[in-house]
């Protein structure tokens, strides 16, 4: 079966449109059906306890804080504390139970019969199972006292300081703010118990999982986990059959004139666009370093290897966790992003032979530009939820949601960064753009580019003053389809880029395969991000919708998968092929994206399993395997590649990146299988038998267990970390033997741009 490129095209303008209608109607309904914030909370005497305006509050204290970098909401953010919407559900249940023990039978619950305590149980579940038909909420006595409760437990831990959990002191600066964070907590533990109206289960599909509230998974989670189940036997195999029936040429180096690196010319743009790659490396080291010591606040909640008995000093108060794991996330996104822009500014003259005036002074500008954003946005991050910049922490500070934690202003400097990037790739390709359709190669790089910053523009569509569950919804449009759309996307756009111009396809060939790839991932990755709404408050329709295209989003990871093993069976088969090394890291690119996005992300994302797994380390060893091991990968390797053309070829030495690479390879792999997903199942089955609290609790990670496993993860960091050590310490190494660059450079110091704008 042969398919034209524009027959391809036609159907990707459809899917597109098909993706913008469903997301759009989804947008709306996530107005619509969203818990609603009541203007008030009333006491069984008619007394205010709680107005909307306090509501409000405690999310701005929430994002302020950066608290879901300590814990999470509604199963996401960080795993280190407690989640606070099953932490508020299960503590009301316990002070309601407390309540109603006295009540009744005038003595403490534990020490009530166990008939009474039955009879407590049941009282407590007909409380909470209510129906909210408008209006105020109103509070029966106990939950009234138990909210009480639950404010005063919040003030003593987030406000006064827990060390044992790992919460600094004056973590929320006043009381009045910790006051209002737990009316906040409160308030999604109130609308996860809570039938919508004329409806059988919660706004959260009755997540947590929380017995003693009379939480249980639905349903629909157990049928469309059975359909998911089939469609994956079905995906896997409409994925190889369809990789199998389409002609698409394999990449060879036989009878190809694969150009030697001493055979290509380095223009002076691609000497700025390398002065990307020690920036990045730069941040890619402190990004390892904070996630070692973030994996060993797990050991010692207020310490590092005794270091505070030692001066007295705890590190938790010198550098929280939550700042920690919003600099760690930051960095990892920034490194990967920096290399990513670099990589693109680099590979166009190799195709085109093409030097604009002035594109290495532009070049430059936008590498100043990127700097001063991160160092402005990690900065405004610690000085906003220090609170320096008063009521405008949210938008030159830290607005403080995972994956979004800088302010508005460097979210918006970022954007402008992706489009100045554009607007130099589109310079750099000029020779391209003009020859070929719109559906070709360089148009597919800048459309991979430019749906990374388009969704990006999704961040800006709410305030904290937006319901938490329509925050979530924009949220994860720019977290998942970033990393299931649009980077899957810049993935295969670069790495056919790449190929072409190795000489390994002819452009037309590599044309047709980006645009297969994109359009697998278009019609799955994009409406796949449905399987973060099913227990976030957005409607049940989700369930059977992401249950479904997340189940698809297999296939172009099949696809992907393919082309790795193709590109290595290329590699090995070549003796003398000159860029063996980072084909290494391509390949494991795909190998990890497979396992990690694939493998990982499917069984995670079974209805039934995420229902009791959702913010449990079993997302923290598909999230490392997918973003380092995908995307990171990607970016190194494309580092090496720009690397072995810019060095003399006489000087050329891969030996300490090669070391690098096993490095992170067997660390990624020993972190993950070795510790990362051990925790996790022990968690799944933690909650399972007992509830989702528990499973998140710090009695949970304190088991012996568990801390053995912990610190069975440090013989993996540790090689990540040198692995990022030795690579740094190579790019200083090689800083000295690059080579010249071209003066006036033209088609013909480019081996391979000739043959590529003859390749009509």
């Amino acid at each position: 079966m042969e398919l034209r490129r524009k027959t391809i095209a036609k159907v990707i303008a459809v899917a597109f449109v098909f993706n913008l209608v469903v997301m759009g109607a989804g947008a709306w309904f996530a107005y619509q059906e969203a818990p609603p914030i009541p203007e008030q909370v009333v006491g069984p005497d008619g007394e205010t306890v709680v107005t909307d305006e306090q509501i409000r509050d405690g999310k701005k204290a929430f994002q302020k804080n950066g608290l879901m970098n300590h814990g999470s909401i509604l199963g996401n953010g960080a795993y280190y504390g407690a989640d606070y919407t099953a932490d508020a559900l299960e503590l009301k249940t316990r002070y309601m139970r407390s309540y109603y023990a006295e009540e009744r039978y005038g003595g403490e619950y534990e020490s009530l019969a166990s008939e009474e305590r039955a009879a407590v149980d049941d009282v407590v579940k007909q409380d909470l199972d209510d129906q909210y038909e408008g209006g105020d909420i109103e509070y029966s006595a106990a939950e009234l006292y138990a909210h009480q409760q639950v404010r005063e437990e919040y003030v003593e831990r987030y406000h006064e300081g827990s060390h044992e959990r790992g919460v600094p002191e004056g973590m929320i600066d006043s009381e009045t703010a910790a006051e209002e964070f737990a009316d906040f907590a409160m308030w999604t533990a109130w609308f996860s118990h809570t039938d919508r109206p004329d409806g059988d289960h919660s706004y959260t599909n009755e997540w947590p999982y929380a017995p003693g509230a009379g939480n249980d998974a639905t349903g629909a989670a157990m049928t469309w986990s059975v359909v998911a189940m089939v469609l994956l036997v079905a995906g896997a195999g409409f994925g190889i059959w369809l990789y199998r029936a389409v002609e698409l040429p394999e990449p060879s180096a036989e009878g190809l004139s694969v150009p030697e690196p001493g055979d290509v010319s380095v223009f002076p743009s691609q000497r700025s666009a390398l002065r990307f790659v020690p920036v990045a490396a730069g941040l890619f080291l402190a990004q390892v370093l904070l996630g070692g010591l973030l994996a060993h606040f797990y050991i010692e909640r207020a310490g590092f290897f005794g270091v505070e008995e030692i001066f007295g000093v705890h590190i938790l108060q010198i550098l929280p966790f939550a700042m920690a794991k919003t600099w760690h996330i930051d960095l990892g996104i920034l490194w990967i992003a920096a290399t990513w822009l670099g990589a693109g500014l680099f590979l166009p003259p190799l195709l085109t032979g093409h030097e604009p005036k002035r594109q290495s002074t532009y070049i430059d500008g936008l590498l100043v530009a990127i700097v001063v954003v991160t160092v402005g946005g990690l900065g405004g991050i610690w000085l906003g939820s220090n609170g320096y910049f008063g009521d405008l922490w949210w938008l030159v500070g830290n607005e403080g949601l995972e994956y979004l934690e800088v302010g508005k202003l460097w979210q918006f400097g970022l954007l402008a960064g992706f489009g100045l990037w554009a607007v130099l790739s589109i310079r750099g390709l000029k020779p391209l753009l003009d020859r070929e359709p719109v559906y070709g190669l360089a148009h597919m790089i800048l459309y991979a580019g430019g749906s990374i910053a388009l969704l990006f523009t999704a961040g800006f569509f709410f305030t904290p003053e937006t319901n938490i569950a329509v925050t979530e919804f924009w949220r994860w449009w720019v977290v998942h389809m970033w990393v299931e759309g649009a980077f899957e996307f810049f993935i295969v756009a670069i790495v056919g880029l790449t190929l072409v111009s190795m000489n390994l396809l002819k452009r037309r060939s590599a044309e047709k395969a980006v645009m297969l790839q994109a359009l697998l991932v278009m019609s799955t990755g994009v409406i796949g991000v449905s399987h973060h709404y099913w227990w976030v408050g957005m409607p049940d329709m989700w369930v059977p919708i992401g249950s479904v295209f997340s189940t698809l989003e297999l296939i172009p990871l099949v696809f992907i998968l393919y082309e790795a093993l193709g590109q290595y069976t290329a590699m090995s088969e070549t003796e003398d092929f000159p860029y063996k090394l980072p084909f290494m890291f391509i390949v494991a690119s795909g190998v990890w994206n497979f396992v990690g996005a694939g493998v990982l992300g499917f069984f995670i994302n079974l209805p039934l399993i995420n229902y009791y797994e959702h913010g449990t380390y079993l997302t923290v060893g598909h999230a490392h395997a997918a973003m380092f091991g995908a995307f990171g990968f990607l970016a190194l390797g494309m580092v090496t590649y720009m690397l072995q053309l810019s060095i003399e070829p006489d000087r050329w030495d891969g030996s300490w990146l090669r070391a690098a690479f096993w490095c992170w390879n067997v660390g990624l792999a020993l972190m993950v299988f070795g510790s990362v997903l051990p925790v996790g199942f022990l968690q799944l089955e933690a909650i399972f038998t007992e509830s989702y609290a528990a499973g998140r609790s710090l009695a949970f990670y304190n088991q012996p267990i568990v801390q053995d496993l912990f610190w069975a993860r440090l013989p993996g960091d540790t090689l990540i970390i040198l692995g990022t050590a030795i690579y740094s310490a190579d790019l200083v190494r090689k800083r000295f033997v690059l080579r010249a660059s071209e003066e006036d450079p033209g088609v013909d110091d480019v081996a391979v741009a000739e043959g590529v704008l003859g390749d009509d």
